[in-house]
């Protein structure tokens, strides 16, 4: 549990700090490295998330209000990352 939480941790933080590094660069295929960074650590923490409430540890009520958070995160950094390409 400790681990997994662990992991929780790291990629919650990791989805807003790669956005805010990303910013800084000079050139949008930079940014856009980035921004492909936070969306694969947002990903990770959907699957841990999901998980957690699998094994028990998280209870459904917090899930339930977690899960449609994750799933918008998603779809607005997938609709960024997909305007950047065009």
């Amino acid at each position: 549990m400790f681990g997994l939480t662990s992991q929780i941790r790291r990629a919650a933080v990791s989805v807003p700090s790669n956005i805010v590094e990303g910013c800084a660069c000079d050139s949008e295929a930079e940014y856009l490295r980035f921004l492909n960074i936070a969306f694969g650590s947002l990903r990770e923490l959907h699957y841990q998330l999901n998980l957690s409430k699998r094994l028990g540890f998280l209870p459904s009520e917090n899930s339930s209000l977690l899960e449609p958070k994750i799933v918008e995160t998603e779809k607005v950094l997938n609709r960024l990352i997909r305007a950047l390409r065009d």
